[in-house]
């Protein structure tokens, strides 16, 4: 049962969908028109992913008890976006039904969830404090260009972290749109919900475009962002079993391909918004957020003809601010637990400083480098031991 307390689950939850559409879906809009979809054919992307995403956050968080986040893969859209050139819409849906086969295959088998428990927690809890720490500096940087509408928003949130912590993020929300409304640059006049409509496209699997579109998109999904979100869920004490939440990402984005679902994995920025306490005082109630990032989830998708206009009536400075502030006691938590030991302290700080990089390599981002860095670091300062 619900209960008074759990609203700020709820704002956790529908800061998460602001953030992740906000964050990414232009990269959408283009990956869709490089597979040369029509408008009707983009919007049924959006809800196929919308679904997706609804149903795994949904399924997964209330089987497991766990605030589990999932989202598309923003890498595996920015690599569609140069490699789907010459490649037929049928031909890139095959590519996205191959993929979706092999993360159910490392699903299924386990692999995947031997080589991920490996890994040491300051290690992973120091990939994570890099792939966040742009959004604290985030917060800061968005001074420059709108500082009265930020600065009010950071001084509210000091504020309520003093006299009303538990629900701190949802009255920064509050008054960040209270005074972008009121500054004239909340656009919200010219919305009208449409209803997406679903279009199926028949598979077409040609051998060049699966090893060169669909090869190179399963290992970015996993590796850019399935990596980071199990680091994630780890690094706030959540340990619920790996393969099944891979296999069901790999599950729903196999269903779900035909109709534009081109791949789904397990979020970390976004997760982290779930997980900390300004989601929820109790850790054991904090899935509750990811539950209603799932029903938001679920509203985009079925509206997914209008989902655009939607979030680019927020100014980015809002949504830049919000989720900066929202991720202070996480990136702060990664970071105390990255330091914790001093035998694992350099290899971790190698692991922090080369995923805040952002380096990017062989079309893989630096949350899978900082990992590698790490690991070399470890392996190299602790041999002996």
């Amino acid at each position: 049962m619900l209960q008074h307390r759990d609203l700020s689950a709820l704002s956790a939850g529908f800061v998460t969908v602001l953030v992740g559409y906000t964050s990414s879906a232009a990269i959408i809009f283009e990956a869709a028109r490089s597979a040369g979809a029509s408008q009707a054919m983009i919007a049924s992307w959006l809800m196929a992913l919308g679904i997706a995403m609804g149903i795994t956050c949904i399924a997964l968080s209330l089987r497991y008890k766990v605030p589990v986040v999932t989202a598309w893969s923003t890498p595996g859209a920015a690599l569609l976006i140069t490699s789907l050139a010459g490649v037929s819409l049928p031909e890139a849906v095959g590519a996205f039904v191959f993929s979706a086969a092999l993360i159910v295959l490392v699903g299924v088998t386990g692999w995947f969830e031997k080589a991920i428990s490996r890994i040491p927690l300051p290690m992973a809890a120091a990939m994570l404090a890099g792939i966040l720490v742009k959004f604290g500096i985030g917060v800061f940087a968005a001074m420059s260009g709108a500082l009265p509408l930020v600065l009010a928003m950071f001084i509210t949130y000091l504020l309520c972290k003093r006299l009303l912590p538990r629900y701190a993020m949802i009255v920064v929300l509050l008054v960040g749109s209270l005074l972008a409304a009121a500054q004239g640059q909340l656009q919200l006049g010219a919305l009208s919900l449409t209803l997406a409509a679903p279009i199926w496209t028949t598979p077409q699997f040609s051998p060049g475009v699966l090893l060169s579109v669909g090869l190179p998109l399963f290992i970015v999904t996993m590796a850019s962002q399935n990596i980071p979100g199990v680091a994630t869920l780890h690094a706030n004490g959540y340990r619920p079993p790996i393969s099944p939440l891979i296999t069901g990402t790999g599950l729903i984005n196999l269903l779900l391909a035909p109709f534009g679902c081109f791949a789904v994995n397990l979020a970390a920025i976004t997760a982290a918004l779930c997980m900390g306490k300004d989601a929820h005082e109790d850790p054991a109630r904090r899935y509750l957020a990811s539950v209603a990032a799932g029903v938001f989830y679920l509203l985009l998708g079925l509206f997914g003809a209008t989902v655009g206009a939607l979030f680019a009536a927020f100014p980015k400075a809002l949504v830049l601010a919000i989720a900066g502030l929202a991720l202070f006691g996480t990136i702060a938590g990664g970071l105390a637990t990255a330091m914790k030991d001093d035998t694992l302290r350099e290899p971790a700080l190698i692991t922090f400083l080369i995923t805040a990089s952002g380096v990017s390599l062989a079309g893989i981002g630096s949350a899978f480098w900082g990992l590698v860095g790490g690991v070399l670091a470890l392996l190299i300062l602790n041999h002996r031991r």
